[in-house]
Formats: structure tokens, C-alpha cells, sequence
């Protein structure tokens, strides 16, 4: 039944106090604690405030996430420190402790292996596929010079559009056809530009077949569907490696070098081969790469759909990372589709991205791309070397002993007493628990 006290009309026009106040008298029960809590975590700033309840609608207040840095990371010759942005434990320590392990060993060599985004029009015709590419010799023009005010800018810095072309679906669905677009974007992640510039194709191609000759009446009404970019781009892609000799991996583990080596070449195929592993194995990629993604004020949901795709692309769901012995050598690699951007967007509004971005040294869009995706392998790195050595949970709950100890509402001195007390041992929250309920006899 609908409860009448929790459904209003012309919510979004409130303020933003008379928000608060709906939310809270509605839906909390004690109404006056957390309005007080919600306002105190609006900006001190008023006019960076502002630009916060912009980015998104119906704001109340702001949540905080924590804000740290993996410093030592050597990508390309050079050293960043990297923003990070998470609520995972042990993800922010594990990235830097990979980055420093491989800041002797010569880094993180990435190398951008393509730049092109994607979009489609996605429309139903009644004539045949072999008709519709016939038609593209007179269409393509005419879709160019219908974009050719938008695009103008773009290709004075590089970009634009570099092709056209159209795909056949007719024989999983009737009728249905897609014009096929690629795009340079640039430092730009570039949606609004993709997306603008698909719309107008779209009304191109009603106009086209409205008008041009030799189209006979039944075949002159064109259905829109639609008009996207999509975020598969397996054509914007990034590889970062690390590699050494397989003996210096001693200092990776308390076992031969040869060793962990090969448990660690192993445990990389597994998630190759099983897509349960996979899962997991890619998550903690992303572990890494959406941290930075946030900092930067870059799309993480973007990112991560194409490349979840891109893990799918033969067929079956395969880890993103790959490992090779040879003779001596380790090497451990990622290929990443990354549609990133540098200008525009969150990237240019949000005040810790656009400190983000100062911070590595206000990169373009490659380099950015090459420090994401050694911010995904270094994550990657370390948390594999965890599961075949000492196992995943030991430094884990180390760094989770924090949150579990704000969770029982310890004391500082609390605090002290259990970090030392559990320093050699594993951590668990039944055993914390214990241990701060005897400390409270």
C-alpha cells in the first residue's frame, strides 16, 4: 500500500534544507541527529559547495571517501605518486608496495596501443543490406558536411571522426542495421562530442532516404532507434609490463624464486581458464583502476563495462592480466581498454580531480591511460603474489584490524593495545572483539 507520508511532488524544487527535512522527518527516526550530520558534511566553502550539488541532482550533503596516494610508481621513465580514491582496505598499501618493489627492477613499461572510441545510429530500413552500403557512397558525404560545424575543433587539435561504415543485423532482428562510427577524441573522453555528433546522423540518414533519388516509396521510412557511443572500445587500448629476472623475485616471497615464479604464472592461467577465478582475479584489477579513475574524475562504470566486454571477447569471461616465463625472465603484462579524458567533463569541474591531475603532472590522455593501467597491474601484481604465498587474508584484515576497531567504537587507547597485541597474529572480528571486550572487564 502506498504510504502517502513518504511520496511528494515537486521534490526536486525544493531547497536544499527543505530536502533534508522531508528526508529525514520521513524516513528517520531521529530526525534531528541526522540532519545535523548531513549538513556537516557540506563543503565549508560555499562556492565549492555550489559546483558539488551541480555535478548531480536532488543533493542533501556529500560522502566522504578516503583520499590517499601510492607513492614510487615509475611508469615510462616517470615517477608519480597516484591519487587513489577507495573504501577497500589494503588497496592504496598493496598498489604501493608492487610500485616499490618495481621501482629497482626498471618500472612499468606501458605503450598506448590505439586511441579510437566507438559510437552507432541504430536504425530499421526495409531494403537490403546490399542496397544500404550501395547508398553509403552518396550518404557518407552528406553525413561529414552535416557535422562538419561540430567537428571543426576537435580536428584542429587532432581528432574527429576517422570512419564510417555500416553493419548488418537483419538476421538476428528484421530490418535492423547500424551505422558503425569511429572516433579520435583526444584528451577528451569525448561522449558528449560522440553523442552529439551520432544525433545528428541520425536525422541525416531520415533526411537522406526522405529525399535522394532512386529510392523507391516503401523504401523511404527510415525508424530511429537510437543513437549511442558504446563503451566497448577494444580499439583504445594500453599495455603496461613489468619484468625481470627470475631471480630477483626472492625478495617476493620466503620460497625459492623459481618458485613463486611458476605458483604465480599458475595462478595468473587459472584466471585465464575459469571464469569463476577470472572474476575475482579482474575485480582486483579493478581495485586499482577504478581508485584512480575516481581521483581523476574519470567514468569507472565506463571503464569497467568495456572491459569486462573485452575479457568476454573470445567467447568466455578471462582474466586481463597475463604472465610468461622465459629462460630467466618474468614478465607480467595487461592489455586494458581505456576510453579515458583529461579535459572536460568532471575532469575540469570537480576540485580533487582537477588536483588530481596537477598532481601527476597534468598528463594528456595516453599518459594517463599508461598510469591507470600500471595502477591496475601493480594492484594485481600484489594481490596474486598474496594468494600463492601467505594467503590474501593475512594482510588484508591487518589493514581491515582499523575498521573493525571503529566498528566495536574503541578507544584510542584500545586502539594501541590491539594493533600491538595483534601485530603477529591473524585478525578476525570474532578474535578483535574478544579481545576488546576483555580489555573493557
Amino acid at each position: 500500500m502506498e504510504d502517502k507520508k513518504r511520496t511528494i511532488s515537486g521534490f526536486s524544487k525544493l531547497s536544499k534544507r527543505k530536502k533534508i527535512k522531508w528526508i529525514v522527518e520521513n524516513f528517520f527516526k531521529d530526525p534531528e541527529k541526522v540532519m545535523h550530520e548531513l549538513v556537516s558534511y557540506w563543503h565549508k566553502d560555499e562556492k565549492e559547495q555550489k559546483i558539488l550539488d551541480e555535478i548531480s541532482e536532488n543533493t542533501l550533503s556529500n560522502y566522504p571517501l578516503p583520499y590517499g596516494v601510492a607513492p614510487n610508481f615509475l611508469v615510462n621513465a616517470e615517477t608519480y605518486a597516484i591519487p587513489m580514491v577507495t573504501e577497500e582496505s589494503s588497496v592504496v598499501a598493496a598498489a604501493a608496495s608492487a610500485a616499490k618493489f618495481w621501482l629497482s627492477r626498471g618500472g612499468f613499461k606501458c605503450e598506448v596501443l590505439g586511441t579510437e572510441k566507438l559510437g552507432h545510429v541504430h536504425f530499421f530500413w526495409p531494403g537490403s543490406f546490399f542496397e544500404l552500403k550501395s547508398h553509403m557512397v552518396n550518404l557518407k558525404p552528406q553525413l561529414m558536411a552535416s557535422v562538419a560545424h561540430m567537428t571543426a575543433n576537435m580536428e584542429k587539435r587532432g581528432g574527429g571522426i576517422r570512419e564510417i561504415t555500416v553493419r548488418d543485423f537483419s538476421d538476428e532482428m528484421d530490418d535492423y542495421y547500424q551505422l558503425f562510427v569511429s572516433f579520435e577524441t583526444c584528451d577528451s573522453m569525448g561522449a558528449n562530442f560522440i553523442n552529439s555528433i551520432l544525433e545528428q546522423f541520425a536525422q541525416e540518414i531520415e533526411r537522406y532516404f526522405l529525399h535522394a533519388e532512386g529510392v523507391s516509396a516503401e523504401h523511404r521510412q527510415v525508424e530511429i532507434l537510437m543513437s549511442i557511443l558504446s563503451n566497448y572500445t577494444p580499439d583504445c587500448m594500453v599495455r603496461a609490463e613489468v619484468s625481470c629476472d627470475i631471480e630477483e623475485l626472492r625478495a617476493c616471497a620466503d620460497m625459492p624464486a623459481k618458485d613463486f615464479a611458476e605458483r604465480f604464472c599458475k595462478a595468473v592461467k587459472a584466471a585465464y581458464i575459469d571464469p569463476y577465478r577470472a572474476t575475482t582475479h579482474n575485480k582486483g584489477i579493478f581495485n586499482g583502476v577504478d581508485a584512480v579513475l575516481i581521483a581523476t574524475g574519470n567514468d569507472f562504470r565506463a571503464v569497467e563495462s568495456g572491459a569486462h566486454a573485452y575479457a568476454s571477447r573470445s567467447g568466455r569471461y578471462r582474466s586481463l592480466s597475463h604472465c610468461s616465463l622465459e629462460g630467466d625472465r618474468f614478465r607480467f603484462w595487461i592489455d586494458l581498454p581505456l576510453a579515458l579524458g583529461t579535459v572536460g567533463g568532471l575532469t575540469a569541474v570537480h576540485p580533487i580531480a582537477k588536483r588530481s591531475l596537477e598532481l601527476l603532472g597534468k598528463p594528456n590522455a595516453q599518459e594517463l591511460m599508461c598510469i591507470v593501467a600500471a595502477a591496475g597491474l601493480a594492484q594485481n601484481f600484489a594481490a596474486v603474489r598474496s594468494l600463492v604465498t601467505t594467503g590474501i587474508q593475512k594482510g588484508h584484515m591487518k589493514m581491515h584490524l582499523g575498521n573493525i576497531l571503529n566498528t566495536l567504537g574503541a578507544s584510542d587507547q584500545e586502539k594501541e593495545r590491539a594493533q600491538s597485541h595483534f601485530a603477529d597474529q591473524t585478525v578476525s572480528f570474532h578474535d578483535v572483539k574478544s579481545f576488546v571486550e576483555d580489555l573493557r572487564l
